[in-house]
């Protein structure tokens, strides 16, 4: 089971849960951000099941044993059996769980494009695009399943977190991507651009937060997590951008409680 779930990229995937149950908290009570986090779990599953099935052949060649398909803790017959298990019990919490069919269309949109981001974007240089309408489309689900709709900065936000992730997490495999002919926008643009890409989206992700929600404090320490971006080593880069995520999440967290909360349903 555990082997299972590593298949899954257990540190994104549970990141994005708990983002999302706190955005949900924050706009109902525990009991639906539970269900609605469970279902954003399920959607997580698929698009990290599928990426490692489709990867599997490259991951071999590269001998990534961290995978657990490669070092053969599962087999493809049992991710597939997992995903076909997974698939229809991702749908009918999403749609008929309190996101409802509206917020549920719109999270599963999200989890398609991640999909489609495996079997096809990755490969073009339209490589960001999956990432962020994928984490705008996950903040708008939890929104829209309140009646209300979602402000334009929180979008925004979204879709740049999304769209930096993508560049940090490729930026340690762009070396064994080039020799697999996996071209995407950052691998294109190479290792320095793309630290200086994901620093911008960063910056600019606090500075939007923060001007919804200022903190002297938090804009800080979310200026400078997003500066040594440019600086960190290919291993810590996630991690760093782990600190800048963080502090945005506080602020957007803050923002989405004091501004999305007052609206009007």
């Amino acid at each position: 089971m555990l082997s299972i779930l590593r298949a899954c990229h257990i540190g994104p995937t549970s990141a994005v849960t708990l983002i999302s149950f706190l955005l949900a908290s924050s706009l109902w009570w525990e009991g639906p951000a539970l269900v609605i986090a469970f279902g954003i779990f399920l959607g997580q599953l698929l698009v990290g099941f599928t990426n490692d099935l489709y990867d599997y052949q490259d991951d071999l060649k590269h001998n990534r044993t961290d995978k657990p398909l490669v070092s053969g803790k599962i087999t493809t017959a049992q991710l597939t059996r997992a995903i076909k298990i997974v698939t229809p019990l991702a749908i009918l919490v999403n749609l008929f769980g309190p996101l409802g069919v509206n917020g549920g269309l719109i999270y599963l949109l999200g989890v398609g494009l991640g999909i489609s981001y495996n079997f096809y974007f990755k490969f073009t240089l339209l490589s960001p695009l999956p990432y962020a309408l994928a984490f705008a489309a996950l903040v708008a689900a939890i929104v829209v399943a309140t009646d209300r709709t979602p402000p334009l900065w929180l979008l925004i936000s979204a879709a740049c977190l999304g769209v930096a992730a993508h560049f940090a997490n490729v930026i340690k495999d762009i070396n064994e991507d080039l020799k697999s002919e996996i071209i995407g926008l950052p691998q294109k643009l190479g290792k320095k651009t793309s630290r200086v890409i994901i620093a911008i989206l960063l910056i600019g992700t606090t500075l939007l937060l923060n001007s919804v929600t200022p903190s002297p404090v938090l804009l800080s320490i979310g200026l400078v997590g997003a500066g040594i971006t440019i600086f960190a080593s290919d291993k810590l880069i996630f991690k760093v951008l782990m600190i800048a995520v963080i502090v945005d999440l506080i602020l957007l967290l803050n923002a989405a409680d004091s501004q999305i909360g007052s609206l009007v349903v």
